[in-house]
């Protein structure tokens, strides 16, 4: 009588080895977001956000005309010199509201912890910083057109190379934002953010106002020259604000 042989045993699944089915080890993994669609995505949710909750219009402008008009009561109250000091003033007044706008975008991700859904999603992080980006430009735009109107009419603001004026003014507020989302990403996760993010913008920031100052007294001084050569400091500073920020805030976004 032949001896009984063992059952032969299917071989075990890696996958199941480690504690894992193998159906699900094997599933196919989803495509990432492209770039610009991601950035697409946040910038329109964060748009959406602010129109529907009107930060911007309620808190922000508010705020930045309240410093405009103080700095033109501190200043000497003779057309000429409100005119000279009108693009310092401007910038100053930008500065501080970037701060708020930055701190609110970076708000949006710690509230019901909408940045744990941002890490689990398939959204480029580059795309998110670069989204982000974008919204805060957008409110910052409208802020400063704002301003401006009150630059004209209340410190006699002259306009004299426009085309100057508004290349500068795009350059300055696209360092001014990158630097906004990468420091507000840094501070985002901690209780004392409000105070933490001026502290570490602030100082970051400051060349891009002074360089939009520089490039809008040029601009209305009738100086092309000096302008043209700020405005490609302006440039330069931005596009290497906006490298830095794409190629760290994965990494940021994971720590928070």
């Amino acid at each position: 009588m032949a001896a009984p042989t063992r059952p032969e045993q299917a071989p075990a699944d890696s996958g199941s080895a480690r504690g894992l089915p193998g159906e699900q080890r094997r599933r196919p993994t989803a495509p990432r977001v492209p770039l610009l669609r991601s950035a697409a995505l946040v910038a329109g949710k964060d748009l959406r956000i602010e129109l529907s909750s009107r930060v911007t219009t309620t808190k922000v402008l508010p705020f930045a005309g309240i410093v405009l008009l103080l700095c033109a009561f501190a200043a000497d109250p003779d057309r000429g010199a409100l005119a000279g000091v009108a693009p310092g003033t401007f910038w100053t007044a930008v500065l501080l509201a970037a701060v708020l706008a930055a701190g609110r975008s970076a708000a949006l991700e710690v509230a019901n912890r909408a940045d744990d859904g941002l890490r689990l999603s398939w959204l480029d992080p580059g795309g998110i910083f670069l989204g982000k980006v974008a919204a805060v430009f957008v409110q910052l735009a409208v802020l400063e057109g704002a301003l401006l109107a009150g630059l004209v009419a209340v410190f006699d603001f002259r306009i004299v190379h426009p085309l100057l004026l508004v290349a500068s003014a795009v350059s300055a507020t696209v360092a001014i934002c990158a630097v906004g989302v990468v420091y507000g990403a840094v501070a985002a996760a901690l209780r004392t953010r409000e105070t933490l993010l001026p502290l570490l913008a602030l100082p970051v920031l400051t060349p891009a106002a002074l360089g939009g100052a520089q490039a809008w007294l040029a601009a209305q001084r009738d100086d092309a020259d000096g302008g043209l050569r700020w405005l490609q400091l302006l440039t330069l500073f931005g596009c290497v604000l906006l490298a830095a920020g794409l190629a760290a805030y994965g990494s940021l976004l994971d720590e928070e």
